[in-house]
């Protein structure tokens, strides 16, 4: 069997800031903390010269070397559109979400992180935020690598797993309003699904696989 390879985490906000040899290590410095950023690296030269800079640069890089080829792909991928993720530590756990330009890399928004949530809640408040942001916008297409998420949209119906208790009433009241909203909005904006296999990671996407 392979053996996983190597990570090296850079905490820049964080109960502890700096670089750290494990996932678990990592974890420890940012949860339960608001705003908390990090981000892994291949290899600690990578983590040094990332933790010398600032999160935003390190984010930055990680999105031009992702970046969409037009020549590659043509009219594959419509320029006229956003780009939405979620990311998630832990499964529920720090769950964050934003929307960017699909070509530019321009961040729209960003929210979170939130205690006690998952990558499909964070898929899906993302895809209703950026159906708010362009209400005024209508012929923009939004991309999204979730299936689940897609799905509950379009049946404006969140089925999580998630139980409703006091640390999770925050993320319900969030699905709950983000329900509430679909259901008395109408738009016409096109979701469509990012297809990673041929188009590599949704622009959108936190860098922290």
């Amino acid at each position: 069997m392979a053996k996983n390879k190597k990570k090296y985490y850079v905490v820049w906000q964080g109960k502890k800031t700096g670089i750290f040899n494990t996932w678990d290590e990592c974890q420890k410095n940012i949860k339960g903390v608001a705003g908390a950023k990090y981000k892994s690296f291949k290899t600690l030269a990578e983590a040094k010269k990332a933790f010398a800079g600032n999160y935003w640069e390190a984010i930055d890089k990680k999105g031009e070397k992702k970046s969409v080829n037009l020549e590659q792909f043509g009219s594959a991928i419509d320029d006229n559109s956003i780009s939405v993720d979620a990311a998630c530590s832990g499964n529920p756990g720090l769950m964050e979400y934003r929307g960017v330009e699909t070509f530019s890399g321009l961040e729209l928004f960003k929210q979170g992180p939130y205690k006690h949530g998952t990558n499909n809640i964070g898929e899906f408040l993302a895809l209703v935020h950026a159906i708010a942001l362009l209400q005024n916008k209508q012929d923009v297409i939004i991309y999204s690598d979730s299936r689940t998420a897609m799905a509950w949209v379009r049946n404006k119906k969140v089925k999580t797993t998630l139980k409703k208790t006091k640390e999770t009433a925050l993320i319900h009241e969030m699905i709950r309003r983000a329900e509430s909203y679909l259901k008395s909005t109408s738009y016409s904006n096109p979701i469509k699904k990012w297809n990673t296999k041929v188009w590599g990671e949704i622009p959108a996407d936190f860098g922290r696989k």
